[in-house]
């Protein structure tokens, strides 16, 4: 699974229900930490090709396929993992642990652009890390979605950070003069749907279009949000 890191021996207490181990030798010149972050990894690029392979495949897979999958034993995905659901869990942080980074620092690059280039700067980045493994996009936008109330939780409030980060991007915009001032909460939920869509679409094949063409489109939709400081002229540097 290209891209896609353990989320290292602390993390794995952190994940509900994560049980507690006691210390162990290095073996085979690995410690004990490094075997399990190793284990986690492999699980977490199993879970990526299994439940990232087609419609439904996240509701199919079961324990003792991702173990073949991974070449370990249930007995070890037991240590790492209470179910499948913290696996698509952890995978789905992944995603939007590291699009987030990528975004961020577009957003920092950009800092002294117009409102459109920083935005193009911060999609590019976004889409960048989305589509670098359409299975990643599949888990994300499509496995994760009512699984449980729990997992639709932290979907949901993954979506709010998305929603957040780009509210913040246009009032910052409009402290700078460049559109006008309102509450675009509503418009940047849409936006980020239509995005989220828009890419899962295109990643399956039903779009065709390359991938600047498909960001020509979200750019025309988003600058179509925007209010102008007055209603005689476009905003400046839009």
């Amino acid at each position: 699974m290209a891209g896609v890191e353990s989320d290292g021996p602390d993390a794995v207490t952190d994940e509900p229900g994560g049980a507690a181990r006691r210390p162990a030798r290095a073996y085979g010149g690995k410690s004990a930490e490094q075997r399990r972050a190793d284990r986690r990894r492999r699980l977490l690029e199993a879970g990526v090709d299994l439940f990232g392979a087609g419609p439904g495949a996240y509701r199919s897979a079961s324990v003792a396929a991702l173990c073949a999958r991974a070449g370990l034993s249930t007995r070890q995905f037991y240590e790492e993992f209470r179910n499948l659901e913290e696996v698509l869990a952890a995978l789905h942080r992944h995603v939007q642990k590291a699009a987030q980074g990528a975004v961020v620092e577009a957003l920092a690059e950009a800092a002294g652009g117009t409102v459109r280039e920083r935005v193009e700067s911060a999609f590019r980045a976004y889409a960048r890390v989305l589509t670098a493994h359409p299975h990643l996009v599949r888990i994300a936008f499509v496995e994760v979605t009512g699984v449980t109330p729990e997992l639709e939780r932290q979907r949901l409030e993954a979506r709010k950070g998305w929603v957040g980060l780009l509210v913040a991007a246009l009032d910052e915009a409009v402290e700078r003069g460049e559109i006008g001032a309102r509450d675009y909460r509503v418009a940047a939920l849409g936006f980020v749907g239509a995005v989220n869509a828009l890419l899962y679409d295109w990643t399956a094949g039903y779009v065709d279009a390359d991938l600047d063409t498909i960001v020509e489109e979200l750019m025309r939709m988003f600058m179509g949000l925007l209010q102008p400081p007055s209603a005689e002229g476009s905003a400046p540097g839009c």
